[in-house]
């Protein structure tokens, strides 16, 4: 067996300021590239698939490793903090629960030591596991560029496989969600090859929480992963929720219409159609599981 080729040369620049990185990235171009935890990157570069000739650590920038909690603003999670530092940081875990327990869920314990939250959202794909959480949360990702710094919500943010609304000279440097609804609760469930350390087959957020403008009292968010080319929320099953009495008979409906909205393909993890069978049976444990911590 052949071993895999090593890194190709590169020049590595360790930026300390946002300015430095935009001003990089508009004279080079494509010959540049950002990183934080590289787990993607570098994977990429040895395989040939890129071939960046300025590598651009954003590590060091300030304020991009922070995790902030505001009682009124809510949390901004600075690009480059770690999976598993999103996964422990007791903010995350007493406000955002369903954060952590996505972010917990990526790869391995090792991996996640580098991977980090803002790497996962930039890789843009569909697979991705904190991006069904990010989407049913309602974050922002905060872009920096020559423009100066825009939010775009996580619903407009994903536009295909690899592709965002990030340009060409901007970065990310963090992730901001808003104040949880009071009583809110959440699951992030996962369906693997492999217990611990695989991508997701389908990855299913579930959020929920009470709202009396709702005519069933309550709402609920569902954010899917890999079942599409994009993550994305299952509106069509969230409005269902909102309109019917809360109980077994509706998620069950929620469910199968959260599998009509998926559109997966056959590759050689799973079948479309064992793929949508699993978004319906995740969707509904989901919701069973949300529901009694409502209830």
């Amino acid at each position: 067996m052949l071993a895999r080729p090593g890194l190709p040369r590169f020049d590595y620049v360790r930026a300390e300021t946002a300015d430095e990185v935009v001003r990089l990235l508009q004279e080079r171009g494509e010959a540049a590239r950002p990183f934080m935890g590289g787990t993607d990157l570098f994977v990429r570069m040895r395989d040939g698939v890129i071939h960046p000739q300025v590598v651009v650590d954003v590590k060091y920038l300030p304020g991009i490793r922070d995790v902030v909690y505001d009682a009124q603003a809510g949390l901004t999670v600075g690009a480059a903090v770690t999976m598993n530092e999103v996964a422990r940081h007791p903010d995350v875990v007493a406000h955002y629960p369903l954060l952590a327990e996505a972010a917990n869920s990526v790869a391995s314990y090792q991996l996640r030591n580098r991977a980090t939250l803002g790497g996962n959202l930039c890789n843009a794909s569909p697979a991705a596991d904190t991006a069904p959480a990010t989407l049913v949360l309602e974050g922002r990702i905060v872009l920096y560029g020559p423009d100066g710094e825009r939010e775009v919500p996580a619903t407009e943010f994903f536009l295909g496989p690899g592709k965002t609304a990030r340009g060409p000279a901007e970065i990310v440097t963090a992730i901001r969600y808003p104040l949880p609804p009071k009583g809110a609760a959440g699951r992030y469930l996962k369906l693997g090859r492999n217990k611990v350390g695989d991508l997701s087959i389908v990855g299913v957020a579930v959020f929920g929480f009470p709202d009396e403008t709702a005519p069933s009292g309550y709402r609920f968010r569902i954010g899917l992963a890999s079942v599409a080319p994009v993550p994305l929320r299952a509106t069509a099953a969230e409005e269902i929720l909102a309109e019917e009495p809360p109980g077994e008979e509706t998620f069950v409906k929620a469910a199968e219409e959260a599998m009509n909205e998926a559109s997966p393909i056959d590759d050689v993890r799973a079948s479309a159609a064992y793929r949508k069978a699993m978004v319906r049976a995740l969707t509904l444990r989901g919701l069973r599981a949300v529901w009694e911590q409502l209830a």
